[in-house]
């Protein structure tokens, strides 16, 4: 998908960006997207004005996309709205605590002291549900009880083991402990606040809406839910989750083998040029961007049939974000 033409293209700009600059700190990077044909859209905001709004072979800013695993950011986010309200005391609170019928027979019994901690921060310890074991994974009969009778390949709370399964199993704790489905408490505590729309998304064979992938928003919808994260939670005087719980989020627990990126609660971390950003990350190159010390949030969505691994298309997202759109808000 990396063409000559677009290599080519990327040089010119690149040579072109010091005059760009002087006129549009913007230009470039608006450039550089119209040359990159997986993008569907991208939206930049700094300090809440709009710099960047750029349709790129999608439908529209206001259409719906599959935003995949950005989806485990709205669940991390619903957990800490959930603990603000008391729904859930802690984060150290375990599943047997929480929503103890969730676990089957079949678990290890180490699987009762899974904490939410553990789970947000995709440190259960459990085996994967991701990659090659997502098909047999979601053709199961319980998705919750296949995902924590899974072996635990590691210690609870230990390494970074990448699982739809576990976010999964805590969107259905979050409706365990709440009596409430996961639509709806992303409706109520998220969608309601922030004035956008929270589609209904896939199930699983018992009812539970799946945490972690799938869900549905248009690039206007996440922007806002940007905003508010990059505002320490609040949106128009509402603070939708506290503020400590963004400060928590942001501090990192793990980091990707892949990326090398930390991992906090729902939120990959990275740094460049001293400037400190949190991405949500979702498959194909579903992403919302967040850098609070320069007012910024970028939205990117992207062809979601494709895989945008961290050494192919995500690099190449990376780059808008790292070289281009971080070094234009310190220039604005």
């Amino acid at each position: 998908m990396f063409t000559r033409r677009h290599t080519l293209a990327m040089g010119a700009a690149a040579l072109a960006a010091p005059a760009l600059a002087q006129a549009d700190p913007w230009a470039a990077l608006r450039q550089r997207i119209a040359e990159i044909d997986r993008l569907r859209g991208v939206i930049v905001l700094q300090n809440g004005e709009e710099r960047v709004a750029e349709r790129a072979n999608g439908r529209g800013l206001n259409s719906r996309y599959n935003v995949k695993s950005v989806s485990k950011t709205f669940v991390a986010t619903l957990l800490g709205a959930a603990i603000d309200r008391g729904v859930i005391p802690s984060v150290n609170t375990t599943i047997a605590q929480a929503a103890p019928r969730l676990i089957p027979a079949a678990a290890d019994p180490r699987a009762r002291d899974i904490t939410m901690e553990d789970l947000v921060t995709l440190r259960a310890g459990l085996e994967r549900t991701s990659g090659g074991n997502y098909g047999e994974w979601i053709s199961s009969s319980n998705w919750v009880s296949n995902a924590l009778a899974r072996p635990m390949i590691a210690k609870p709370g230990g390494r970074m083991l990448y699982s739809t399964g576990s976010t999964h199993i805590l969107g259905a704790v979050l409706a365990e402990a709440s009596g409430q489905s996961l639509l709806t408490l992303a409706r109520r505590w998220l969608g309601d606040p922030l004035g956008i729309e929270i589609p209904a998304w896939t199930r699983d064979p018992q009812g539970y809406y799946l945490g972690g992938n799938e869900m549905a928003l248009t690039p206007r919808a996440m922007a806002r839910f940007g905003e508010m994260i990059r505002q320490t939670g609040a949106w128009n005087g509402t603070q939708v989750v506290s503020e400590a719980w963004i400060t928590e989020s942001f501090e990192p627990r793990t980091a990707s083998r892949w990326s090398g990126l930390g991992y906090g609660y729902g939120w990959f971390l990275g740094r460049t040029g001293g400037t400190e950003y949190a991405l949500a990350r979702g498959y194909g190159g579903q992403i919302i961007c967040v850098a609070p010390s320069i007012g910024l949030t970028i939205v990117i969505v992207s062809d979601p049939t494709q895989p945008a691994r961290s050494g192919g298309f995500f690099s190449v997202l990376m780059n808008l974000i790292e070289n281009e759109a971080i070094p234009a808000a310190k220039l604005s």
